[in-house]
């Protein structure tokens, strides 16, 4: 089985999503985010804080590199993961991944009191949202049809997804 590679911006549930895929389906869950604070020793506001985004860019294209020796397990990816090519291309080579979504509301509702979001350090979140969205969408849209998952649940996420790489599989014989 190819990995299931879960991305998108912040509040989508790719995290809550890839725990409740991954148990469901007895196979190993990793976060990147959770990887990078546990080998880094800082957690990502201190990364960004005390060292910038560009070290923690490089701290995240070396576990995304570190990933590619996993095969059959779920993988939360940060929002800005794929936006380096090669992180894509790492990504790719290993898994389907698959782009989750949100109106900007819902992201802003779901992140709420959430201060370990660096990119929501901001005085206006909903606007910041809506810019990182539009920075980000021709990347987003790079990896296919995003899930909206603005009003599905959990389980509902998780059953279309599953139905994604379902269809994508390639038919034996």
């Amino acid at each position: 089985m190819r990995n299931i590679v879960l991305t998108g911006m912040m509040g989508t549930g790719k995290t809550t999503v890839g725990r409740y895929l991954a148990e469901h389906l007895e196979i190993p869950f990793y976060d990147l985010d959770e990887l990078i604070e546990r080998e880094s020793g800082l957690s990502i506001p201190a990364i960004f804080r005390e060292q910038g985004e560009p070290v923690f860019r490089a701290l995240e294209r070396a576990v995304v590199s570190r990933l590619g020796q996993f095969q059959g397990c779920i993988i939360a990816t940060g929002g800005g993961t794929i936006v380096d090519a090669e992180n894509l291309r790492q990504l790719r080579t290993h898994g389907e991944i698959i782009c989750l979504t949100a109106a900007p509301e819902r992201i802003l509702e779901r992140t709420k009191g959430m201060e370990h979001r660096p990119l929501l350090w901001h005085a206006d979140r909903l606007e910041r949202i809506r810019e990182v969205m539009q920075v980000r969408a021709s990347v987003y849209a790079l990896v296919g049809q995003p899930i909206d998952t603005t009003d599905l649940s959990v389980e509902e996420v998780a059953a279309r997804i599953l139905a994604r790489v379902q269809l994508r599989k390639v038919p034996k014989g």
